[in-house]
């Protein structure tokens, strides 16, 4: 009897130190999946707030008539002073790989977007809006991932009474463009 009461003991702390150990592990696992997605949540605002600078200065840039303006210089100066390239790397490091891809694209796009301003187009030029256009679109695919893969909630254009994230639509550049190029069409 004695030996069946030991074994019986034994049984029971072995069962209670493994519920403690798993019970611990999985403590852990879930603070280490909290910790991974704050510092997601972060650096996902951190390098879209900083494109968001970089953006602001290059249209400044662009609105600039100034001739001996660098602006070569000042537009890759836009992208450096607003930290793009350092959280770029914090983004290819926590990112997941929807986002990580959305992030890159809008980097390139916001890439293509400072060689138009740095080879002189103006704001008000349509050289400008060939790459504007297509960078604010992808700034916009990145919330998308961004949302999709936080929260798990989709967002189109629609909810804002767009039909395209692009901005097209919304800009008197493009639409008197459009408007020029729909009437010499005509005129054909």
């Amino acid at each position: 009897m004695e030996w069946l009461t030991l074994v019986a003991t034994l049984g029971g702390a072995v069962i209670a130190i493994s519920g403690t150990v798993l019970a611990d592990r999985l403590r852990t696992r879930q603070e280490t999946d909290r910790g991974l997605g704050a510092r997601r949540r972060e650096v996902y605002i951190d390098f879209i707030s900083a494109a968001g600078v970089a953006h602001t200065r290059l249209r400044e840039l662009a609105q600039n008539a100034d001739a001996s303006l660098d602006r070569e210089a000042a537009s890759r100066a836009a992208l450096a002073d607003a930290q793009v390239y350092e959280v770029r790397e914090r983004l290819f490091i926590d990112a997941g790989a929807n986002v990580a891809a959305a992030g890159q694209t809008m980097f390139e796009h916001l890439r293509a977007l400072r060689r138009a301003v740095a080879a002189g187009a103006s704001v008000s030029e349509p050289r400008f809006h060939d790459v504007y256009h297509p960078y604010i679109a992808s700034v916009w695919d990145y919330r998308v991932a961004v949302r999709d893969e936080l929260e798990g909630r989709s967002l189109t254009p629609g909810a804002f009474g767009w039909t395209n994230w692009d901005g097209r639509e919304r800009c008197s550049v493009c639409r008197t463009g459009d408007a020029a190029g729909s009437a010499g069409a005509s005129r054909s």
